[in-house]
């Protein structure tokens, strides 16, 4: 298989560090001679070239366009080059990591050195694309790359990480081989028919039944980890002064709001990414909801709304110190369809309005509510922890390593289901031939295939390598 935008002849390079001056950079460089050409642009190219796999080479990259040539030639930058030699390498071929001081302009200088010198430019994911293409990498792993580069919290990682490790792939190759089992106990039966008396005699639906229910709950395990890939968008509502930007900095554990007694301190929205026990989440601070005839801080009364309308959490702050009030009342009966959090804040100054709150949540049926003090820190653990209950909605995974990483991934599995659960019905309906269930069967591998790579059209690779960075 191959791709149009990859061509798997050239040999190819790119910057694999960001481009800001560090200690040091990182120039990628794989294909067929990768080797030998960087050799040409060394001080030692006789020590580079009879290096083994999995080795470093110490020297300097030379810039060969220079009227001096060889040990003469201009030097560029002192390097280390870790040599990989096929198959064992990342891509499966001949491979080099030049590491050079990470000055801009010196990684830069040295990446240019090896364009002139014969390489291509690699475009975006062609690095991983080519350990697939040569059979190290299957589509899981691949996307699982992706993932890790983009993960926002330590789960989020961790979860990608299960599935960079062969994990997804295990799985779905050990639901095949159920499916492919029971394809095989078919075939006898269409191979003898003289033995067979109806469908449901012919194989032991069991191994099916296994495959189906893991499929399923494959299937389930897409909505909580789409959560921990791209985040929940969470919104702190609630009237002037009712402590939401308090919160917000607690919650950050860094002083971003302006704090303030004044009424309509903030006026308009701010945001961040924050963990909920592991669980990303773009949390914003909006404006306080209050009647103003202030134009800026009326418009960001409505920018508040707006966000909260489209939340996928809200977590509604109630000045316990003045208790539950009408225009708090208004707000939750108008969003009841948005998941929402009551949030009674600044409870070490609640006094006998505490009294009220039980009696308020029953009569408003609000389950979820907590009592903190955002200034003092209290609570807040308490808070993080509903948060991520509810985000998650008892949404689980099979484990923190078995799990979906894409919707394309969610889309094959879910049909893989479909031909499987269908497969198992028409078994008990004697109308049906044995040729039914080998088709669904059959297109449920195809399915999964699609899953780990084995079945994939070019512009599907193409979608998915697409969105990699250079260099990877």
């Amino acid at each position: 298989m191959t791709n149009a935008r990859y061509n798997l002849d050239e040999p190819v390079a790119a910057i694999a560090t960001a481009l800001a001056p560090a200690a040091l950079g990182i120039v990628r460089a794989s294909g067929k001679n990768c080797i030998e050409k960087i050799a040409e642009i060394f001080s030692r190219p006789k020590a580079l070239k009879e290096a083994g796999g999995n080795s470093i080479v110490y020297g300097w990259i030379l810039d060969k366009n220079t009227k001096s040539e060889g040990e003469n030639a201009e030097k560029i930058d002192e390097v280390l080059i870790s040599v990989f030699r096929a198959p064992k390498s990342f891509t499966g071929e001949d491979m080099c990591e030049i590491s050079c001081h990470g000055g801009v302009s010196v990684v830069n200088a040295v990446f240019e050195t090896l364009l002139k010198n014969g390489f291509r430019q690699a475009e975006k994911g062609e690095f991983t694309f080519r350990a697939y293409i040569n059979g190290k990498s299957d589509l899981t792993k691949a996307e699982a790359v992706r993932e890790i580069i983009d993960s926002k919290t330590s789960d989020s990682r961790s979860h990608a990480a299960g599935r960079l490790s062969g994990s997804l792939f295990e799985e779905i190759d050990s639901i095949k081989t159920l499916v492919t089992d029971t394809l095989a106990a078919i075939e006898v039966d269409i191979e003898y028919p003289e033995d067979e008396e109806t469908i449901a005699d012919s194989f032991d639906p069991k191994m099916l039944e296994n495959a189906r229910d893991r499929l399923c709950e494959l299937a389930s395990s897409w909505k909580s980890e789409k959560i921990y890939q791209d985040g929940a968008k969470i919104v702190l509502a609630g009237k002037t002064n009712a402590g939401k930007s308090s919160l917000f900095n607690a919650l950050l554990k860094e002083d971003r709001s302006i704090v303030s007694d004044i009424e309509g301190t903030t006026r308009d929205w701010i945001e961040s990414w924050v963990s909920f026990d592991g669980i990303p989440a773009r949390l914003f601070d909006t404006a306080g909801l209050r009647k103003t005839d202030d134009i800026i801080e009326a418009k960001g009364v409505e920018l508040t709304e707006d966000l909260a309308s489209n939340a996928d959490l809200v977590l509604y702050l109630v000045d316990s110190s003045k208790g539950v009030l009408d225009d708090d009342k208004k707000f939750l009966e108008k969003n009841k369809s948005i998941p929402v959090i009551v949030v009674f804040n600044k409870m070490d100054l609640a006094g006998e309005n505490e009294k009220s709150f039980e009696e308020f949540l029953a009569s408003e049926g609000i389950k979820d509510s907590v009592k903190i003090s955002a200034k003092k820190g209290i609570g807040i653990g308490e808070l993080t922890s509903l948060v991520k209950k509810t985000i998650l909605n008892d949404s689980t995974v099979k484990s923190e390593k078995i799990g979906l990483g894409s919707e394309r991934q969610k889309k094959s599995v879910e049909q893989a289901l479909e031909r499987v659960e269908h497969a198992l019905e028409i078994a008990k309906d004697e109308t049906y031939g044995l040729d039914a269930v080998v088709q669904d069967l059959e297109d449920s591998l195809d399915s999964l295939g699609e899953v780990t790579g084995e079945v994939t059209p070019d512009d599907v690779l193409g979608s998915i390598f697409s969105h990699f960075c250079v260099g990877k």
